[in-house]
């Protein structure tokens, strides 16, 4: 299902100063980890990234942000300060989106309302995978499923196979491994056929094969028998114990009846 069209060049005419079209360089920070959150932002041409600076200098990268795609948007729900760093991996047209006038356009235009809402399921949807991704995957197959991902595989519009200049060191901290692990698989995908670069990365339809061949197999029945225990637990108040502790406690209750 395709999201509804909202014609941002006529709300620009319209709302004055609520809205602006900005042009960012390639690694100009769009607004910094710390920065007041008051305002939304719209991509319209680009690709751009979200890195997070732990307490102790680690950095990592969250999130990339493509075309017709929404970021910032987190002060909607109350988020005061950015959480992230967001910048431009390559050149980039971004809308900027007062909060305010976010929420204008959120009450009274109903076909941004609509795209707006699209928006927000399908990056549910997407945070959902990238757990499951992380949880069950190999390292190589999140690298594959990330590299599918940046090339417009099965999203909208037409796959861009040809990927914006993008390190190792980043995929890396995407798909939580190392820089060198990153490096034998690209090799290893280069040789069979899955990737081809030079100067920037192409991703062939054929990586799609890899990430279908390995995707985790999750049984209904399963999860609904665990989730029903959890619930069980948690609405009882019990505590998890070990066989031991239930024959200790078992044992010491015979011991007081006699």
């Amino acid at each position: 299902m395709h999201p509804p069209t909202f014609n941002f060049t006529t709300s620009l005419a319209q709302s004055g100063n609520g809205q602006s079209i900005i042009n960012y360089r390639k690694n100009q920070i769009v607004f910094s980890q710390g920065d007041p959150a008051d305002a939304v932002f719209y991509v319209r041409k680009g690709k751009l990234k979200a890195t997070m600076v732990s307490d102790r200098g680690k950095e990592a990268v969250t999130s990339l942000f493509g075309p017709d795609e929404f970021f910032g948007e987190a002060c909607m729900a109350g988020q005061t300060q950015r959480l992230v760093t967001v910048s431009a991996m390559m050149d980039a047209v971004v809308v900027r989106i007062a909060k305010p006038e976010m929420v204008r356009l959120v009450h009274e235009q109903s076909a941004f309302s609509d795209m707006f809402m699209t928006h927000i399921l399908n990056r549910t949807i997407r945070v959902e995978a990238d757990l499951i991704d992380q949880l069950f995957n190999s390292s190589e197959r999140r690298l594959a499923r990330l590299l599918l991902l940046l090339a417009n595989y099965g999203g909208e519009g037409k796959p861009e196979p040809i990927i914006a200049k993008i390190s190792q060191e980043t995929l890396a901290e995407m798909i939580g491994t190392t820089r060198s692990r990153v490096s034998f698989f690209m090799n290893r995908f280069r040789k069979l056929g899955f990737v081809s670069y030079n100067g920037h990365i192409e991703v062939h339809k054929s990586l799609l094969n890899l990430v279908l061949h390995e995707h985790p197999h999750i049984r209904p029945e399963r999860a609904r028998e665990a989730l029903s225990a959890d619930m069980s637990d948690i609405g009882s108040g019990a505590v998890i114990v070990s066989a031991s502790e239930v024959e200790n406690t078992a044992e010491h209750r015979r011991q007081r009846r006699l």
